[in-house]
């Protein structure tokens, strides 16, 4: 058994009380994995307390219910997962000083230590490929929902395995899953990919609108009057950018959008070529190569990112022209 696998295996079976976090504006990976790993726990270890939290998102409510939790009745011998985050400061929805400890399972780039038990995977296409390596791995119990919501997760962070971080190991580990649960996924997708009529006029704006540089970089401003007409919220762009990858000539794209509830920029970055989260860790955010995110109250912030961005294309530009 890898150690990671043993590690965390041993903190689950210490604990009485175990609550499952996430990252803030979730995604299918983030809620999937926290749900499935939450229900495994359970179906092993029926005794136990254990509960997934955050805010609820209601396109993600096939995945499940989240829980409500009062820290105060934990006396502080309770143990923390975070998932899918890559610092603290973003773990959604739970106070994180009412626990005695605590640790994160993610697979992008580690920005901040959690625990003892940190397992960090830049090499795997989801957190949920990590889960399943887990439960596989450790013995613990899944069943058919179990097993969809991981499949999900895997297929929605990978875009559909087509992202370059997905790897034979994790065709190999969703094989396993598959021949383990039966599962029928190809029923599944519909749960991902089916939209309102709202959202995919949307996308037809998006289309429409997209700015694109000499330097191949595109890239759009979507303020809150825009999401208002379409019905749609601001984590709608961010569940759409995977569908700009194929633009002939354009290696970086962005969407940015204002979150006037919250009055913040939410960036999401996409690209098949520059590395983009050492621009994006620049600005407060980051993530892998390929797909990053900032967040930033400040337009000034935007204005300075959007133009770096622009730059790190024209440099790739010239980089591929020079080896011709």
């Amino acid at each position: 058994m890898k150690q990671e696998v043993r590690r965390i295996l041993r903190k689950i079976k210490q604990y009485d009380v175990i609550v499952i976090a996430r990252h803030t504006s979730p995604d299918p990976d983030a809620i999937a994995s926290q749900i499935a790993l939450r229900d495994a726990i359970k179906l092993t270890f029926p005794k136990k307390e254990v509960y997934a939290v955050g805010t609820s998102v209601s396109k993600f409510k096939y995945y499940g219910t989240l829980d409500k939790i009062d820290e105060t009745n934990f006396s502080k011998d309770a143990l923390l997962i975070a998932l899918d985050v890559p610092n603290i400061s973003r773990i959604d929805g739970v106070d994180k000083t009412a626990f005695k400890e605590m640790f994160k399972i993610d697979h992008h780039p580690s920005e901040e230590n959690f625990g003892e038990c940190d397992w960090v995977d830049e090499t795997s296409s989801s957190t949920c490929q990590l889960i399943i390596e887990f439960i596989l791995e450790s013995g613990i119990k899944l069943d058919r929902k179990v097993a969809e919501n991981l499949y999900l997760g895997v297929v929605s962070d990978s875009d559909r395995f087509l992202i370059s971080y997905t790897s034979s190991k994790t065709f190999h580990l969703v094989a396993k899953l598959i021949d383990k649960t039966n599962i029928d996924f190809t029923n599944l997708y519909n749960y991902l990919y089916e939209r309102p009529y709202e959202e995919i006029k949307f996308h037809g704006y998006l289309s429409e609108n997209l700015n694109i540089t000499d330097n191949g970089f595109a890239y759009l401003i979507i303020n809150s009057d825009i999401l208002k007409k379409y019905n749609v919220d601001p984590a709608t762009p961010s569940n759409m950018i995977n569908d700009f990858s194929n633009i002939k000539n354009v290696y970086v794209w962005t969407f940015v959008t204002f979150d006037e509830k919250n009055e913040i920029y939410k960036v999401n970055i996409r690209s098949k070529g520059p590395v983009i989260n050492e621009t994006a860790a620049m600005y407060g955010g980051g993530g892998h190569k390929f797909a990053s995110g900032v967040r930033t109250h400040n337009k000034e912030d935007i204005d300075n990112l959007l133009k770096d961005l622009d730059e790190d294309c024209k440099k790739y530009k010239e980089s591929l022209q020079n080896n011709l």
